[in-house]
């Protein structure tokens, strides 16, 4: 039976919103109808107002967290009372936007009813949205808290280990030892991610490479971890140094002058060739300023970013490593699926991580010395 417009416009909205931007190709193959119709959709939906549409892509109208909400509610309208499963994630994380697609799908493809809950951005503000979710009937809950720093993680671990409900965690990785070791969880494997960074620079004759990344998340922590170790040990890699990316993040922790450094100033102190920056806005950000000091991109330094959520849109467009952000939430969903519908505790806690890919573009070339 064919799908009712009007529903079909819903679920393209619904996507878009989950997203902030859906390709109308990609909006075609999810619904399984063609491209050609997905496009009388979209037009209809921007003479509505509630699209924008660019060269075979589609925007959100609304705010990501007024979005958040209309596709929170969309999909409750459709369940019985009570959350059935309940997903929380930062508010403004463009990163999670396409995990949190892959797991949505995952779960009303399997009839189940979603909300989506939107943690600000202070430390603690998952456990009150958490405990919200489950007193309204929720049965399960994927997780993908902040964890901007190690005691934020460690003030966490207590009560989301003790919640009695399958719970599984996203991006994220338990430590060892801790209470949340023997949680389910699903994330990428970022060591793998960094080493496809170094080994592309490194295949391409780069010897000097800075590292910059954020500060403020699990995957930054793993990043500088894995650049330090891979960088350190490798055997043609001459010279190299880790940066925040932002420089005035330092106020958030002990860092040395050098790892609070301008980027342009660090690289030519180090004679860096080559940088991998995370993520994808602040790569793009530090493009723009080498562009200001005359420093060529990839002639005279190339880039690798680290996320592939806009990279990709960059002048040029920027080498990244892209992690498997859909296929995180949908195994993250798959396995949450499987814990509601067994005893528990009738099988072991289960540990997935998924490997990255490296997507190269024009930023990355060898070098001209």
């Amino acid at each position: 039976m064919r799908e009712p417009v009007d529903l079909r416009r819903q679920r393209i909205l619904a996507a878009v919103r989950t997203r902030g931007t859906a390709r109308v190709r990609d909006l075609a193959d999810e619904l399984q109808v063609s491209v050609v119709t997905v496009r009388r959709d979209v037009e209809e939906l921007t003479r509505e107002g509630r699209l924008r549409r660019g060269h075979g892509v589609v925007r959100s109208t609304l705010p990501a967290e007024e979005a958040a909400a209309e596709v929170s509610a969309v999909a409750g309208d459709r369940g019985a009372a009570g959350d059935r499963v309940a997903v929380v994630v930062p508010v403004r994380h463009s990163y999670l936007n396409e995990t949190l697609h892959g797991a949505r799908t995952v779960l009303e493809e399997a009839g189940l009813r979603v909300a989506l809950h939107l943690a600000p951005q202070a430390s603690g503000a998952e456990r009150p949205l958490v405990e919200r979710a489950l007193a309204a009937g929720a049965d399960g809950l994927l997780i993908a808290p902040r964890w901007r720093g190690r005691a934020e993680e460690e003030a966490d671990h207590e009560w989301l280990a003790a919640l009695g409900v399958p719970t599984v965690l996203m991006e994220r990785r338990p430590w060892r030892g801790s209470a949340l070791h023997a949680l389910d969880s699903v994330c990428s494997d970022h060591w793998y991610g960094a080493q496809l960074a170094v080994e592309h620079l490194v295949g391409l004759g780069h010897r000097r490479i800075l590292f910059a990344t954020r500060h403020d998340s699990p995957t930054a922590r793993s990043l500088r971890a894995a650049f330090s170790g891979i960088a350190g040990e490798h055997p043609l890699v001459e010279r190299w140094a880790w940066a925040l990316i932002a420089p005035e993040a330092g106020a958030d922790g002990p860092y040395s002058a050098d790892e609070t450094a301008e980027l342009p100033a660090l690289m030519r102190g180090l004679g860096a060739t080559a940088v991998v920056l995370h993520g994808d806005v602040d790569a793009l950000m530090v493009v723009q300023r080498m562009a200001e000091e005359a420093v060529r991109v990839p002639e005279d330094c190339s880039v690798v970013a680290y996320d592939d959520v806009v990279a990709g849109l960059g002048s040029p467009p920027l080498t990244a490593v892209s992690p498997p952000k859909t296929e995180v939430g949908r195994l993250a969903a798959d396995l949450l699926l499987q814990r509601l519908s067994e005893a528990p505790g009738a099988r072991p806690a289960r540990r997935v991580e998924l490997l990255p890919r490296l997507m190269v573009r024009g930023s990355t070339a060898p070098p001209t010395y």
